[in-house]
Formats: C-alpha cells, structure tokens, sequence
C-alpha cells in the first residue's frame, strides 16, 4: 500500500491546504498501518466530558453505557448534581484548551480522571494516571479537520475494518455520479435512526468548512417525520443508507449507500467524504479564513494554536 493521502498530509502547506476527503482516506490509511488501543474503562456511571466534536464522539463511544454526558460549559453542574459520578472520561484531540481545566477541576472535586487524547504530552495528562491514559494515533491534518483524531477513538471501540471502509468508499461512493453541487447552498443529510450520534459531527464539520455561507441540517430518517420540512427551501436532500421516497423535490435527491453492518466510523468517513464533495465545488471559505482564525484562537486559549496540526 503506499499511503498516499497520507503523503498528502505529511507535506501540504498553508498555503495549498487539502480538501477533506485527502483527511478521510489518509485516516483510513493511518489505521490500516498503526494499531488501534482498547478503551477499557470501569466506572460504573462516568461523566464523559469533549468540547465539539469530542464531545459527540464519547455519545458516540459510551452510548451503551449508563454514563452522564457534558461539555466544558456544564461538566461542572454535573459534577455537583449528580452524585452518583464515580469518574470523569475526558476526550480531547490535543489534551489542552478546556481539557486541563476541566481534569483539574474534576481532580478538585475528588474524581478520577481518564484522558482518551491523540497526543502523549498532553498538558491534561498531569491531572492522569498512566494506566488511566489512552493515546490514539493520529495525522497532520489542517487545524479542526480531526479527522483521524477522532475516527480512530471510534474505530478503537467498534472495531470495523478501516480497509473495507476504504474500499467500499472507492467502488461504491467515488463511482457515483453526483449533481452539480455548486448550485445548492443548502444540503439536508438524512442518517439511519441508529446513527443519531453522528448528528453533531456532521453539523459541525458544516460549521467549519462553510460557517452560514452554506446552510445544513442533519436528521435521522425517523425525525424527518417531525415539522422540520414546514418552510421549504432550494436545498439538495441527502440520503444514506436508506431510500428517501418523501423529502425534497425528485429531482433534488440524492441517494448514497452505505456498507452492509456499517458502525459509526463507516458513516463517519463517509458523511465527512460527502462533505468534502461539496466544499470542492463551493468557493475555499475554508482555507482563505483558517490562517486568520488561528490567530485569533491563539489570543483566545492563550497559546498557540497553528493553521496545520502537526
């Protein structure tokens, strides 16, 4: 295999970022070479706690589990009102930001605390036992891609095949025809019921690629039934993995499949390959603010923080 989209990613620069796709089939190549770490954890009721993304991908891990859900904005009304928290599980890419303060304050409360990160210097990892330390390989990517950054943390709980994954996006996704995408600057993504956790993902990868310069919604098949198509609009409808019969005009419908027993990380790296479609034919809204808005992250989380995450 020669991993080219990782080579992608090794070598780009500021100022020829790649388009997501390049981070999608570069995380599926990464997780075909590196291996993947168990999360065994055993708290009886943890307190999962990711800012954005993270967040949904511990929903997404720990949905099975009777764990208590929060972000950096309320973990700590959770610590204080729900007693029966025996651990925090904190998820983050980098391990800093809002991590240390959350795992410091958790600390503080008398919890302990589990880090699931992508990086072995975490600055949240003082406030963590090593046995209590989970780190996931991940690539260089563009700065809030965290594609394989958290692909791989879902990959390490369902243990699909990143190869088949991989395989089944280059026959069946990449030899589909798709509209003209340039023409819609609204998309409506319909998931299966059992994907409900992905929602979050998807509409934040919307937010960061396009801002309000493109609108999007994201419901299961089942939701769509609820009064979200009242005021209709010029949007494309997006189904996967099931037939849309209903919802937006014939002609504004399209159809993807999805890998037969798909888990979340097939419909991750396949929702964010959608994606990746659309931000090619759209203008690089992206990629002409991302320098600048790094910037001003940087004075926001005082350090810095760089348009590429090495």
């Amino acid at each position: 295999m020669d991993y080219k989209n990782i080579a992608v990613l090794n070598t780009f620069t500021p100022d020829a970022i790649p388009d997501l796709d390049a981070a999608v089939l570069g995380a599926l190549e990464l997780f075909q070479k590196e291996k993947l770490p168990r999360i065994e954890i055993l708290y009886k009721r943890p307190l999962v706690v990711g800012s954005g993304n993270a967040e949904a991908t511990g929903r997404i891990i720990f949905e099975d589990t009777d764990a208590v859900f929060a972000s950096e904005s309320n973990f700590e009304s959770k610590l204080k009102h729900v007693p029966d928290i025996d651990g925090v599980i904190l998820i983050s890419a980098s391990g800093g930001k809002h991590a240390p303060i959350i795992a410091k304050r958790a600390k503080e409360l008398g919890k302990h605390v589990s880090l699931i990160t992508n990086n072995s210097n975490a600055p949240a990892k003082e406030f963590v036992e090593n046995k209590d330390l989970f780190v996931f390989p991940k690539n260089r990517e563009p700065y809030t891609y965290n594609t394989s950054t958290y692909m791989g943390m879902i990959l390490g709980h369902t243990r699909e095949n990143p190869k088949e994954i991989q395989s089944f996006i280059e026959k069946y996704i990449d030899t589909i025809s798709f509209p003209d995408l340039s023409l819609y600057s609204s998309y409506f993504f319909i998931i299966p019921p059992k994907f409900s956790g992905i929602i979050r993902m998807l509409q934040v990868k919307f937010i960061e690629l396009f801002g309000r310069r493109i609108a999007h919604d994201v419901e299961t098949s089942e939701y769509m039934k609820h009064a979200v198509t009242v005021v209709p609009s010029d949007e494309l409808f997006v189904s996967f993995g099931e037939e849309n019969t209903t919802w937006g005009e014939p002609n504004k419908r399209l159809q993807l499949p999805l890998p037969e027993n798909a888990g979340y990380a097939a419909m991750m790296a396949i929702g964010y390959y959608v994606i990746a479609h659309i931000q090619k034919q759209h203008p690089p809204y992206f990629k002409e603010n991302i320098a600048l808005y790094a910037e001003k992250a940087s004075k926001i989380f005082g350090s810095e923080i760089r348009p590429i995450v090495e």
